[in-house]
């Protein structure tokens, strides 16, 4: 366990930055889930404004260091990708 004053003010600084961690990957894996649930129903219109949600929730995600750069990129241009193969 922590036995100096600045290693104990760490350990606090951690939990609160764990706590904001946490709670920005599970609303950005939420509104991954929401674009999905609406490309498995097929509702084009409904996926699209999904995503139109999700993708700036993604990229602040990435730029906090919760998601890196690239995987936010690729699940976006995925979950972009099968949105646009739903008009086909």
């Amino acid at each position: 366990m922590a036995n100096t004053t600045s290693a104990k003010k760490a350990v606090r600084k951690i939990a609160r930055r764990t706590e904001v961690n946490k709670a920005r990957r599970t609303r950005m894996r939420s509104m991954v889930r929401k674009v999905e649930e609406a490309i498995a129903s097929g509702d084009k219109a409904a996926a699209e404004t999904a995503l139109k949600a999700a993708e700036p929730t993604m990229m602040r995600a990435a730029q906090k260091g919760v998601a890196h750069k690239n995987t936010a990129s690729r699940k976006v241009s995925r979950l972009a990708h099968s949105i646009a193969k739903l008009g086909k």
